[in-house]
């Protein structure tokens, strides 16, 4: 069974992309270097051959993979969502209580997070611990190096 993953629709678009680039330029691609490989002789001494069917084997699971993704994939409608707590798609200022550095993340979809941007997964540690929460409540978070304290200061939308 295959767990449901959501997504923004921008998240969405660049995965369905991604896809269509796969099966319709890397896979042609692949297909070439097979016949390339072919074309150079004895088939039972040809690492080149061999080399390119396993390229094209990862790369059809890579292409299963992502079809089975995007069959589970659900897009989130930003309008139906509660800015009273904390859910995906959330922009959540927090501030951690031991050293009182203020921070400010938007939780989403695994496959979207980039720390560099501000975007975390609802499924990593921080993530997990400040869903549902509201402003003002405090979130005990169990991070590698120990437990922070956070206190949500503001939820918003972008």
């Amino acid at each position: 069974m295959s767990k449901i993953s959501y997504y923004t629709e921008e998240g969405f678009k660049k995965l369905k992309d991604e896809l269509e680039q796969l099966k319709a330029v890397e896979r042609p691609k692949a297909s070439q270097a097979i016949a390339d490989a072919r074309d150079k002789g004895d088939l039972s001494e040809n690492a080149e051959y061999d080399a390119a069917k396993e390229a094209q084997g990862l790369l059809e699971m890579k292409i299963a993979k992502m079809e089975e993704l995007l069959a589970n994939a659900r897009i989130i409608d930003e309008s139906q969502l509660d800015n009273s707590k904390v859910l995906v798609l959330s922009k959540v200022k927090i501030r951690n209580l031991a050293n009182k550095m203020e921070l400010t993340y938007t939780l989403v979809a695994e496959s979207e997070a980039d720390l560099k941007s501000g975007k975390i997964s609802v499924t990593s540690p921080i993530g997990k611990g400040l869903l549902g929460k509201s402003v003002g409540d405090t979130a005990e978070i169990t991070v590698p190096n120990g437990t922070i304290t956070f206190e949500i200061l503001e939820i918003s939308r972008d």
